[in-house]
């Protein structure tokens, strides 16, 4: 039987864990011309690529002497929780990878917190030591009291450091000695990370992923607990509601570089690919058929944000979208609670509206632009954030901030997070920047990333991860300005725009179509301005000098898809179709605007 170690590679985002599993796949020669396939191999998604980030965890395996390493990349943003928390069901050690000039940030605690929680064995990488002003020997120490304060007992406080650059493909055990591989690393696994333990019995495997194929269905992934797993043989699949259910497994499948490979049986402790296990879902587990014994199932930390998804009704429907009704949008979302573990459906006031609860704006708005993606057509409303109650106390849930700003910009991030009942508790020179530590109601975290980018000329860098609940902390002053919104259906044409300049910013160019009813820009004052921008420059044969000047606009302002969601007041609606992104008020018509105001 082959040797095996089950690892998964922990971080902060963007601390360079899919760059290092890259460099494992390229040195261990397991995909031909890997270097020919360019960086992020694992991040094969156009949406991962696009935002630098990795969204879903995703298997490999690396031969290495005479073992096999079953590797698992895992999200580092705490939005994806529901994804870590799962996979880090089938390790048996963590990497924990830490950048060697940012030190410990508030995802490596939320990641590491998990990980020791569950009694993995971690092994800290120290990356990019090639960087300016890095200091690898004092993040090293934060590290060490970091899992201290996380309460990590005495073995996995012993662990092994490695250090080096996942770009330039080398890692070594003195980060002023630079090697030419990353065998220091695969070494450290070897001896480091405990083997899977073998456990004789009946068979056990908690499902922890799953993945679709078009010629077999849905193949439930995960790691063989005890026991063996055989293909073609009859089993039971345990329900996380207690409930049993027979079935069959008709074909096996393991890891080998990025591909799968069939086999006869899968022995405890190997992490496989089962086909044919019909109706289960995450969490369930896969058990003997005469004696079945459930697993526990996974824990998941509660949502903390709640959305209104609705199908679209605006004057443009169905002009660019294949899904439009809401038969197309409570399958897809129903089939979304297949995966997506941190996620809950409830349906909306009527048939035509649900309400999605996720673990913030970028857990929601990454499902969202998938689905506009894949074709769909939808209106979603402003984030609101879920209180509870404590012991007769009403509580909302808190977020730890952390804002990397160059020393002058201090002031204006201060006092942009404390005005939103954010509070101070660490300042912290690094190099020539300064870092700032704050506990903020998880609903001024809204809108707070725009604003701060704003203020500091793009020079904030900024995280944040969920701490808990505290008591409500009182109202946060929302958006100031009104907006400006469109009063007639048409083309929006420069002559008018040009003289509405004075009234606010436009969010739309001369030449869009524009419905009555679509917020179009941002007005100056408080309050919402309705404007036409359709009137056409009436024609005559009188020329008056300067009358004709061309027309020259400021260019309109563009927001992405999450600032929409974090822009938008709460009578107004995203609309999403996979061409557009348009902002609208709930109610089109003006006069009832009016009267649900009054």
């Amino acid at each position: 039987m082959q040797k095996i170690k089950n690892v998964a590679i922990i971080a902060h985002v963007d601390h360079g864990k899919t760059t290092l599993v890259d460099k494992m796949i390229t040195q261990s020669h397991i995909v031909r011309n890997a270097e020919k396939m360019g960086t992020l191999i694992m991040d094969n998604n156009d949406l991962e690529r696009e935002r630098g980030i990795t969204i879903l965890s995703k298997n490999v395996s690396i031969p290495y002497k005479d073992y096999k390493i079953n590797i698992i990349d895992t999200p580092g943003h705490s939005d994806f929780g529901g994804e870590v928390e799962r996979v880090l069901n089938m390790a048996d050690g963590v990497l924990l990878l830490v950048d060697a000039f940012e030190g410990t940030m508030p995802q490596t605690r939320f990641v590491l917190q998990k990980a020791l929680e569950l009694g993995k064995k971690p092994i800290v990488v120290v990356n990019k030591v090639d960087k300016l002003n890095c200091r690898p020997d004092e993040v090293n120490e934060e590290v060490f009291d970091l899992m201290f304060a996380l309460n990590a007992t005495e073995e996995q406080l012993d662990y092994k450091t490695v250090y080096g650059s996942a770009k330039q493909g080398w890692m070594s055990y003195d980060w002023k000695k630079p090697t030419d591989n990353i065998i220091p690393l695969l070494d450290t696994i070897i001896s480091e990370i405990p083997d899977p333990p073998h456990e004789e019995g009946t068979c056990q495997m908690l499902i922890s992923n799953l993945e679709y194929s078009p010629y077999v269905g849905r193949i439930a992934i995960g790691r063989v607990k005890r026991g063996t797993l055989k293909s073609d043989e009859n089993v039971t699949l345990c329900k996380r509601d207690g409930t049993f259910e027979k079935s069959r497994i008709k074909g096996l499948l393991v890891y080998k570089g990025l591909e799968k490979e069939k086999v006869d049986e899968v022995d405890s402790g190997e992490i496989c690919a089962v086909v044919g296990v019909e109706g289960f879902e995450i969490g369930d587990t896969i058990a003997d058929y005469e004696n079945p014994e459930p697993l526990p199932p996974i824990s998941v930390d509660e949502p903390t944000m709640s959305m209104l998804f609705c199908i679209n009704d605006s004057p443009f429907f169905g002009q660019d979208g294949k899904f439009v009704t809401s038969r197309h949008l409570k399958e897809r979302l129903y089939k979304e609670l297949e995966k997506n573990l941190a996620l809950r459906i409830k349906d909306g006031t009527n048939s035509d509206s649900f309400i999605v609860y996720g673990r913030g704006v970028l857990h929601l708005s990454v499902l969202i632009e998938t689905m506009r993606r894949e074709g769909f057509e939808l209106q979603v409303g402003q984030p609101k954030v879920l209180d509870k109650n404590v012991n007769g106390v009403r509580c909302e849930p808190i977020e730890h901030l952390t804002v990397e700003v160059p020393e002058d910009m201090v002031g204006k991030s201060i006092e942009l997070t404390t005005r939103r009942k954010g509070t101070l508790l660490n300042m912290e020179h690094r190099g020539d920047r300064i870092y700032l530590d704050f506990d903020i109601p998880s609903r001024g975290i809204i809108g707070l990333r725009s604003n701060m980018m704003t203020a500091t000329a793009g020079e904030a860098v900024i995280a944040h991860r969920f701490k808990g609940y505290e008591p409500y902390k009182g109202d946060i002053e929302s958006r100031i300005n009104g907006s400006l919104v469109a009063l007639e259906t048409g083309t929006a044409i420069a002559y008018s725009m040009d003289k509405l300049q004075d009234r606010g910013k436009f969010l739309i160019s001369p030449g869009d179509e524009v419905y009555a009813g679509e917020v179009i820009g941002e007005h100056n004052k408080a309050g919402d301005l309705n404007v036409n921008v359709c009137i056409k420059k009436k024609l005559t044969n009188v020329r008056a000098a300067g009358s004709d000047d061309k027309v020259v606009l400021p260019p309109p302002m563009k927001f992405s898809l999450e600032e929409m969601l974090e822009y938008i007041q709460d009578d107004e609606l995203v609309e999403i179709t996979p061409k557009y992104l348009r902002i609208r008020k709930i109610y089109l018509d003006p006069n009832e605007r009016k009267r649900r105001k009054a």
